[in-house]
This record gives structure tokens, sequence and C-alpha cells, in this order.
């Protein structure tokens, strides 16, 4: 800011302060006073002061991914802030569009080598100059895939697609999320030129593909009509005379609730003073030659090839590779067009695409709801049978009354238990005693989106092989924002509650083995992430307690042998008497109560119990219950699973063929009585909630 003008001269000021100092002296004095002096000279103005530097814009608080696509820096991602400062960088390998899942895992589509999909898992808390490990994250590339130049990238959250503009394959490829390794594509939609960007509506399942020939495919009703193979419109920008003035489309948004679309284009891709912005309204209905409402071009636009772009609310920001910068045009719907400058624009060395990242998830994950009124999607059921038959495979869903199926993915092999992350897959253990050999199926959306599906190598995937460890793995849970699958691998050499990353695929290493003392097998396992502990049922009738999971595999700790601590179920001080056999478990933060089931002897169809043991986070050696289920009246023989609502609990009753539901079971009189609701099944082997937050369409 410059100093004012006219400012008095200092050492004027200072003369003249003295010659006051005097006056004021002489007057204190008795005697008459003087006539006043003549006012002095104005002194000469000073100097101007230089300018200061001008502030950053306002914007938002955000985070951005940033793929870059240069010489020295392709296959890195940088994490930056609203003003494009880095945070941190990623090293992925890959080098074009990126896009951000549900459970903050990052995307990135490449072809600098063959065409590869790769997934990073919780890249936002993984450490500066993290690496793609093979361990933990995945990938989808080979010869079957058909990627030849994968560019631009959705992802359709809801539905757990991800969709991918080929260039020189001249199509759009779309895969499972939950898919990895060499796999068919579920589609190809071929394209009339080059694609380079897409955009997806998925409430109006509407897709916009970006082509290099200047125009816009639009393909309505999409997915639901088995990913349409033509276009229902093309829309082509043009000036006011119905004159296309648009060469070669890159980068391509859309805002749903504006029903406006902007564009990119690159002109010329070896001119770095030729790129092009337009904005277009109803994207949803216009056809052909459209008039744009606004276009931004020019020298002072710093526009040459923007790639890509990126809305957050009505600000634009630009990936602007030939004059290497991110470019931000604030209220990109509102203005004149012409050579406007840009709000901001940040140096960076050849970035290639941007997403902005999502807000996490702060639902709880299904094992640990704790909120007394979640509404229900549906209730999960796995079956089990000892002989193959109509339910063996199947993941069957009811209404939370049990008194209605609704759907069922067929796993298409036998299968144990079954949970569901925060996006809406399941992870179903499954084993073969014929073989030996174990692992874990996850399935894309079966929450939400499956109904009467079965796996498919395009959509799901498997973790398995001799380096798993897997060989009969029965109960399972997921800490969807730490990334974890925690297994209980039951097999009498090795048991241990085993920890895979939530991306993993394949023949991969645990990231930790919790192995219990005394060589007890666990049957199940939850996972409180607020207090970093895991509660493992075990089935010499005790619970087993290991403080700060996470902390030791963020420590590098790939081992624990012993729990911390043993909690062991009793009545008025004495232990459960034997037969006892632990199987479901489940935690509940907001009374820190365990809730367990105990199938007692395993071929006694009326020996079993369920017990609410309190102050869990605390509790050691024999453990008084405060409630406890038992009798004729309960049904209750082998209760293999349980899942609590947070006020209700399902229960998967395997020896009578049940699902059964007692309800408000941390404050009931327990004894001899009955379920409040249940319903035949043959053979469950799981339980499982679907609560209503799962299904989040964008």
């Amino acid at each position: 800011m410059n100093t004012l003008n006219g400012q008095l001269n200092t050492s004027n000021l200072v003369k003249s302060l003295v010659s006051l100092s005097v006056i004021f002296a002489l007057t204190a004095c008795n005697g008459d006073d003087g006539k006043m002096g003549l006012q002095g000279e104005m002194g000469a103005p000073g100097m101007d002061g230089e300018d200061g530097q001008d502030g950053s814009p306002g914007f938002v608080q955000s985070r951005f991914l940033l793929s870059n696509n240069g010489s020295d820096n392709a296959g890195t991602i940088d994490w930056v802030n609203q003003n494009g400062a880095q945070l941190k960088r990623f090293t992925s390998g890959n080098n074009e569009g990126v896009a951000i899942d549900p459970l903050q895992n990052l995307i990135h589509a490449g072809d600098s080598n063959a065409g590869s999909i790769k997934t990073l898992c919780h890249f936002e808390h993984r450490a500066n100059g993290a690496m793609y490990n093979a361990n933990i994250d995945r990938d989808i590339s080979g010869a079957n895939t058909g990627l030849v130049n994968p560019k631009g990238i959705h992802f359709a959250q809801g539905k757990g697609l991800i969709l991918i503009a080929d260039f020189n394959a001249m199509q759009v490829s779309v895969f499972g999320s939950a898919a990895a390794g060499d796999v068919t594509p579920l589609a190809e939609t071929p394209t009339t030129a080059k694609p380079w960007d897409l955009v997806y509506d998925e409430v109006n399942d509407r897709l916009f593909v970006a082509l290099t020939d200047g125009t816009v495919a639009v393909y309505d009703n999409y997915v639901a009509s088995d990913y349409v193979a033509m276009p229902a419109r093309t829309i082509t920008p043009s000036d006011s005379e119905q004159v296309k003035t648009s060469v070669n489309i890159h980068g391509i948004t859309y805002d749903r609730l504006l029903d406006k679309l902007v564009l990119s284009d690159v002109g010329d891709a070896s001119s770095a003073s030729d790129g092009k912005i337009f904005v277009i309204s109803n994207a949803s209905t216009v056809d052909g030659m459209t008039p744009v409402d606004r276009e931004i071009a020019g020298p002072m636009s710093m526009l040459g090839n923007p790639v890509d772009i990126v809305l957050s609310g009505s600000d634009l920001r630009v990936a602007e590779k030939s004059n290497d910068a991110i470019l931000v045009f604030s209220n990109i719907y509102s203005g004149p067009s012409g050579d406007i400058k840009p709000d901001l624009s940040t140096q960076t060395s050849k970035p290639e695409s941007l997403v902005q990242a999502k807000s996490k998830l702060m639902y709880s994950d299904i094992s640990d709801t704790w909120q007394t009124g979640v509404s229900l999607l549906g209730v999960a059921v796995s079956s089990n049978p000892g002989t193959a038959g109509a339910t063996t495979g199947q993941i069957a869903q009811f209404s939370s009354a049990l008194n209605a199926q609704s759907t069922s993915f067929d796993s298409t092999m036998s299968i144990e238990s079954v949970v569901f992350d925060l996006a809406g897959d399941s992870y179903t253990s499954f084993d073969n005693p014929n073989t030996s050999t174990g692992g874990i199926i996850i399935g894309n959306r079966v929450a939400v989106e499956r109904s009467a599906g079965s796996y498919t190598e395009s959509r799901d995937r498997m973790i398995m092989g001799a380096d798993t460890g897997l060989i009969s793995p029965k109960g399972l849970d997921v800490a969807s924002n730490q990334g974890l699958i925690l297994v209980a691998e039951n097999n009498a050499n090795t048991p241990a509650i085993l920890i895979y990353s939530t991306c993993a695929a394949g023949n991969v290493t645990p990231l930790i083995s919790l192995i219990p003392a005394d060589s007890a097998r666990p049957w199940d396992v939850d996972y409180d992430a607020h207090t970093d502990r895991a509660y493992v049922a075990l089935t010499n009738g005790s619970i087993a307690v290991f403080d700060q999971v996470n902390a030791k595999i963020l420590a590098g700790q790939t081992s624990v042998n012993g729990q911390d601590r043993t909690i062991i179920p009793a009545i008025s001080g004495t232990a459960v008497t034997a037969p006892t056999n632990i199987h479901g478990i489940d935690y509940d933060p907001a009374t820190n109560s365990l809730i367990v089931s105990d199938v007692g002897s395993a071929a006694d169809p009326a020996d079993g119990k369920l017990y609410v043991l309190p102050s869990a986070s605390n509790a050691s050696g024999l453990t008084d219950m405060s409630v406890r289920i038992a009798g004729v009246n309960s049904q209750l023989g082998n209760p293999v699973d349980i899942m609590y609502t947070g006020k209700d609990l399902y229960v998967a009753e395997k020896s009578n063929s049940l699902v059964m539901r007692f309800d408000n079971i941390i404050n009931s009189s327990g004894g001899d009585i009955s379920a409040d609701a249940s319903m035949s099944y043959t053979a469950p082997e799981s339980v499982a909630i679907i609560p209503s937050y799962l299904h989040r369409a964008e």
C-alpha cells in the first residue's frame, strides 16, 4: 500500500515540536501572553512507500490431487491446497487422469508404459514420498483389459464404477471399482472420435464424453440400457451465428444442479496460446450446434493447453500444461466472454489432471453402529450348510423386520462370514477344507447395487494364496477409514487375526498378525476404530483384547504375540461352565459393552447363549455379565454370528436354521426369552446390517 502524499518532512516536524515546547514554557510564567508567531512553511511531501504484495484470493479451504506428466515428474501425484501449494507428493507410476473414491482411495490412470488403472489406498494418510505398494494397493492392467491410452477418468461412487476415456482405443471402458488384475471390462463403448475425458451424472444416468474433434457425445440411460453403444446427442460449441468454435476438447465437468457443462479446448496442442474455456447451459437437453454462454480465451487468460478442469462450487481450476500452471477462474458462470485474466495462477510443472478431495465419511462402520435411530436398508445373511444346496454361496438380503427377502448375491462358492464397508462393498471369507486354502471375496457394491448378481472379475476380486496365511478364515471386520480388513484365521496350526489393506488383491501378505496366547483359536473379531482396539472371540470361551492395533501397523510391526488382556465371561465371579465356545462378538461404544454369542457344544442345538459384558474397555479376567439370554424359548443352539444395530441384536442361529432379532439387548432382563422377530433360513453362518447411509449416489 502507498504512503499518504503530503506527509510532513521529519526534520521540519521536529523543529516545530521544539518551538512549541518553548512557547508552552513561556506561557506558564506570570505576565501578558505574547503574540502568536507566523506559521512556518509546509515541509516537502515525503516519498511514496513501496507497493505491498497482493494477497491470495479468498478461496474456500480445500484439497486437490494433481497428476503430473512432465519429463521429470511423470508418475507422481501432488496433494495441493486451494491455492495450488504442494503439501506432499506420491508416486504411483501412472501419469494421466486421477479420481478419488468415497473411502479416500486414489485412482490413477496411466499410459506411460501399458494402459493401467492403479488404486492407492488411503492416500491422505500416506507419508510424503509414499510409493505404489503391491501389498497394499492394486492395479488393473494387462491384455484382457483392452486399455491402450487411458486418459480422463470418472468414479461413480454409488454404482462403484470406474469410467475411462481411452484415447487411441477410441472407446469408453468401464470396470467395477473392486476389480483388480488382468480382467475384461464390464463394458466398452466405441466413440466416433478419440476421447480425452468424460463425466458421468450418476443421478440421471447420463454420460458426457469430451472428444478431440471438438464435440461432446451424450449417452442417456447409459448404465440402465446396458452401457448403450450410441450417443443420444452430440453437443458442438458454437457462436451466436451457429458457427463451430471448438477444435480439440479435453477437459469436461458438469454441474448437475445448474445443468451446466464447462469444457476446455486445447486447440492446436503445439500452441501455447490458443486454449479456450466454454460454458454451456441446459446440457441435459441441448443438441447439435450450441451457442456457449461464455468463452474465455486470449493472452491474458494464459490458456494454451488446458488439459483438465475441475469445478469447486463456481470456481474453475485448470491444469494448464503448456504454460506450466494451475489457473483458477472464479465465478466461472458469470461475467463477460473474452480475454479474462485468471484470479490465481500457480506455477507447476506439466500438470495433467486435477480432482478435488471428497469429505471424509463420518459414519460408523456397520459393526460399530451405536446410534439408536439408524434406519436399515436391510439385513444380509450368508449360508453355509453341511451339504451344498440352494443357499450355498448366497448373500441374501432381508427386511429389518425379517419378513421379506429383497435380493441375493451369488459368491459362486461356499462362504463363511460377510461384512460391508462404508462404500457398500462386501468382504466375505471362504475356505476349502479339501485343499486347505481360504480367502476373502471383495464384492463391488453388493450391499446396494447387485440385485440378483453374481461374482465377476470385471467388478470383484479376491485375496488368496500361500502368502496370505488364509486357510480357514471365519469372522471378519472392516475399518473403512483406516483401510483395514481384520480376519479371524481359525486353523489349528497358525491361529491369528490377520489384517490386510482394504485395497489389496491376490496373494498378499498380512500387514500384521495378532496371535492369541496359548494357541487359542479365534472365530470372530470386532475392531473399535476410536480406541484402536480389537476384541477377539476365542473358541476356548474367552475374549482376547489387542490394544493400539493400527498404531502398531503404522510403526512397522508385523506380529503381536499374545493379547494385552483376556476377558472371561462370568456369573457372580464364577466363569461360565464348560462347554463354552465364543463365536460372535460386537462392541457397543455407546455403553462400552461387549455383546457375545456362545455356541456351547457345537453338537447341541439347545445350549446356545448370548451375553452382555459391561465396562469392556478396561475389563480383564473374570467379568460378570449384565445380560444373559438362554433356554428353550430363546431357540439358541449354535448362535454363530451376531450384529448390533445400536439398539437391537441380530443373530445367525445355525443349528436351528433361524435368523433372529432380540430388541433393546443392552437393557434386556435376559433369561429364557423369545426373540422379538425371527425367520427360517438354511444354516445361516453370519449376519450383517445394511444401514441406509451406505447408499450414496453422487
